[in-house]
């Protein structure tokens, strides 16, 4: 029966008792002196479990970005398993999946399964006696499981519990009350307690896989104004890795690595040099300290010959900074270093990445004078889409522009994902002629030569019109995870890719993924694209002859 407006509601907090609800966005803060008191003082009834039906899902934390391309989960094991818990049939389906999977479970789950245990029980607010156990079982669970537990977390499970009728002074309470007074105040110092440094932390938090799931930018600022003798080549290492795999463009960090590796250069080796020079070429960013190129070269020149792979590993990352130095590139095109690495385990990542610093040196430094990879020894550079395309093709907006492009040009008139020397792969390719009109693809040779200049100096006497009547333009989807963090600066290996088919005549047509996302469906998409070629001053269909 509704209660008329304005009575009370017996049931209620009263107004001294302070409790607050999240809405459907924001969290849920409870009153932490007086939750236990207000929540207890209820009547355990259908009308109390069906109230558990209006708490909002608890989500698992997570402070990256939103969009499809920085998904925390992605559909993995972990979501999946909240999933499960999230439809199991009965409690002892639950107690399954949680003591079942160990490896899976996290702190998140326990809410979600206090969650769907109360739906279970609206309908059958007594269990019988074999749900009983399982109730206990699942309690001793959680009661084993909760010191792992942050705040937030503890606070909806304890709400939860008096929401399913768990007794006041029983275990499962008790534990979870125990836990919550423990994070009111921070625990005192012991005396015997060493005290850890800033690289100390530094290393903790970076070796922590919770850390290393979930990157949070202020922390790592906070972290990175440890003292300089406090940090570790070891710690750095960890620093420079997680900036490059979470794509974080933080230059305060990036110059204390620059800074790290100048001051420490007689200590390291070049196994450790090159994790340390990955985030700069991976993030694109030229460090502003003066020494840092200087220093590279110096470690170079002394460690070319131990360590073959990360010779070429620190030159990739150079390469894709536009600091390649010539000593080191003629040491590496040097017919000894190319036979020291021929039957060696890591020959072919070393000759494709030899055969893509011989591509820089043809486009971008025609003042290098010096041996150059041998024709025999060259492999194809990236013959297939990256890892990072393959492993997100279902983010991916190349399916869908792969649709419009077909439904507004036809098929005969584009390619999808072809290699072209000496081996990029591009994500779609038109060749059009000299009037703007699309061809078909069947009666055109959609590659330019390469290299550019060596052909341009045979067949300058031949027929140069030829050569140049075909426009090859490169549509080149510009995907989230394309970028830094940040969303505006390309990858380094992405920009080095651009930048080298622009070198060698392709003409580029970048498709951003803030325009992309901003197109609802495939009518809206197909006049973005037809806006996008016309542009250029392409046509096709029967306009285009």
């Amino acid at each position: 029966m509704r209660r008329p407006r304005g009575e009370p509601d017996s049931r209620a907090p009263r107004p001294t008792e302070r409790v607050t609800y999240a809405g459907p966005g924001e969290s849920w803060s409870p009153s932490p002196t007086s939750m236990l008191r207000i929540l207890l003082s209820a009547q355990n009834s259908p009308a109390r479990l069906s109230g558990l039906l209006l708490i909002p899902p608890v989500q698992p934390c997570s402070s990256g970005p939103s969009k499809s391309g920085d998904r925390p989960f992605g559909g993995g094991p972990v979501q999946g398993l909240q999933r499960l818990l999230e439809q199991a049939r009965s409690p002892g389906e639950l107690l399954r999946w949680l003591s079942q999977n160990p490896t899976k479970v996290r702190a998140h789950h326990y809410p979600v399964a206090l969650r769907r245990l109360g739906q279970l029980l609206v309908s059958q607010p007594r269990p019988s006696p074999v749900e009983q156990a399982t109730l206990r079982d699942l309690s001793q669970l959680i009661i084993r499981n909760c010191p792992s537990f942050d705040v937030h977390t503890i606070h909806v499970c304890l709400h939860l519990a008096v929401l399913l009728g768990f007794p006041s002074d029983g275990p499962l309470l008790c534990a979870l009350e125990q836990e919550r007074r423990s994070r009111l105040l921070p625990k005192p110092p012991s005396p015997h307690q060493p005290t850890i440094l800033g690289g100390q932390r530094l290393e903790m938090a970076l070796s922590c896989p919770h850390f290393l799931r979930y990157p949070r930018q202020h922390l790592i600022r906070s972290l990175a104004e440890a003292r300089p003798e406090e940090l570790t080549p070891h710690v750095m290492v960890l620093l420079a890795q997680h900036l490059a795999r979470h794509r974080l463009r933080e230059p305060q960090l990036l110059e204390a690595i620059a800074h790290f590796l100048v001051v420490e250069e007689a200590q390291l080796n070049s196994k450790v040099v090159q994790k340390l020079v990955l985030p700069f070429g991976r993030l694109n960013y030229l460090p502003l300290e003066q020494q840092f190129m200087p220093c590279l070269e110096r470690i170079l020149a002394r460690e070319a010959g131990v360590a073959p792979l990360a010779t070429v590993n620190i030159l990739m990352s150079l390469c894709q900074l536009q600091c390649l130095p010539f000593r080191a590139l003629q040491f590496v095109f040097s017919p000894s270093f190319i036979n020291h690495i021929n039957g060696t385990p890591p020959s072919l990542i070393v000759r494709r990445y030899l055969s893509l610093l011989d591509t820089a040196v043809e486009l971008e430094l025609p003042g290098y004078q010096g041996p150059r990879l041998p024709q025999r020894q060259r492999v194809p550079i990236f013959p297939q889409p990256l890892i990072t395309d393959r492993a997100r093709c279902k983010y991916s907006h190349k399916d869908i522009v792969a649709e419009g492009l077909r439904q507004l040009l036809g098929e005969e008139k584009y390619r999808q994902d072809l290699t072209v020397p000496p081996g990029y792969c591009t994500d779609f390719l038109l060749c059009v002629g000299s009037s703007g009109a699309v061809l078909p693809m069947r009666t055109q040779d959609p590659f330019l030569p390469y290299p550019p200049r060596s052909c341009q100096q045979d067949q300058a006497g031949s027929n140069p019109t030829t050569q140049h009547s075909t426009q090859r333009v490169v549509l080149m989807l510009r995907e989230r995870w394309h970028f830094c963090r940040d969303g505006r600066v390309l990858l380094g290996s992405r920009a080095l890719r651009e930048r080298h088919l622009g070198l060698m005549g392709y003409q580029l047509l970048p498709l951003p993924f803030e325009e992309l996302e901003s197109q609802r469906g495939l009518p809206q998409l197909k006049s973005y694209l037809r806006q996008k070629l016309q542009a250029l001053g392409l046509r096709w269909g029967p306009e285009g002859g």
